[in-house]
């Protein structure tokens, strides 16, 4: 399987001209609204997928966002960004999720989740950190389209979910049929189409600590904390809080500040599902 996983993403078509003419918003840290929202509507999948995530219970509740504009408002920017380039990327590797027994609406939510949490978490605590990594949150499980397709290939779907309910360990579970760490997956893939080594090594060694440069430790370490947060089956769970947390603290992190997020996310998604259901 590592040779037919090499070999899907060295035959991953090139990326289209609309993820560089968002990365040169992104770049030049552009706060032009109306420039942003005149890109974004060139793709209806982007429309699409930013306003799930606006009226979904991370950020809607109290009533419909139903226009770009609107959701950038909500949503800030750079997660707008973030949304959009995972857009581009997940719509060119083509691929489901099956393997995972999820949806690309689950993988779009579950990055999403990321993202809000290292703008909290970090926000309180190194706004440059929290800017480099929110993007490579957004993105370091884009590998999971790939392993879902090698897994179907395969035909090892049925034994794949088999192992990940009976481990509840899915980084463990992709090593075991894969050969391969998803994060190492999703890092070569951005190395595939020369993203930024800024966003490649963070996410490379999001699973291999040991081995990770001294200059990028720091910033993996975040990623896998907010990684197995944001499981993808389960995110925010109480096991899944148990094991960041334990993370948290093996890594030396102030807990406070880690517990303050939580504790804020966790709040808010209860009480925009209150007002959903309300409004319905």
């Amino acid at each position: 399987m590592k040779k037919n996983l090499i070999q899907e993403i060295k035959t991953l078509e090139n990326l289209p001209n609309s993820i560089k003419e968002i990365n040169n918003f992104r770049k030049n840290d552009n706060s032009d609204v109306s420039a942003l929202v005149k890109i974004l509507k060139k793709d209806s999948l982007i429309v699409s997928n930013i306003l799930k995530i606006s009226n979904s219970n991370l950020f809607g509740g109290n009533y419909k966002i139903e226009t770009l504009n609107k959701a950038v408002e909500l949503l800030g920017v750079k997660l707008i960004l973030a949304i959009s380039i995972g857009t581009i990327i997940s719509k060119t590797i083509n691929k489901n999720l099956f393997a995972y027994a999820v949806t690309n609406d689950d993988f779009f939510y579950s990055s999403a989740l990321s993202a809000i949490f290292i703008d909290n978490w970090l926000g309180q605590i190194n706004e440059d950190l929290r800017n480099e990594l929110l993007l490579p949150a957004f993105l370091q499980d884009i590998g999971k389209f790939i392993i879902s397709q090698l897994i179907q290939d395969d035909r090892q779907t049925e034994f794949f979910l088999k192992s990940l309910v009976e481990t509840d360990d899915i980084s463990a579970c992709e090593l075991e049929f894969t050969g391969y760490t998803c994060s190492r997956i999703s890092a070569n893939i951005f190395k595939h189409w020369d993203f930024s080594h800024n966003i490649i090594f963070p996410i490379a060694f999001t699973q291999d600590l040991e081995n990770c440069p001294k200059d990028f430790l720091h910033k993996a370490q975040v990623l896998n904390v907010v990684k197995i947060l944001c499981d993808i089956r389960n995110p925010l769970s109480n096991n899944n809080i148990e094991k960041a947390l334990k993370k948290v603290l093996e890594y030396n992190f102030d807990v406070e500040y880690f517990l303050n997020s939580l504790d804020s996310i966790r709040d808010r998604i209860e009480k925009n599902s209150q007002h959903s259901l309300s409004n319905n």
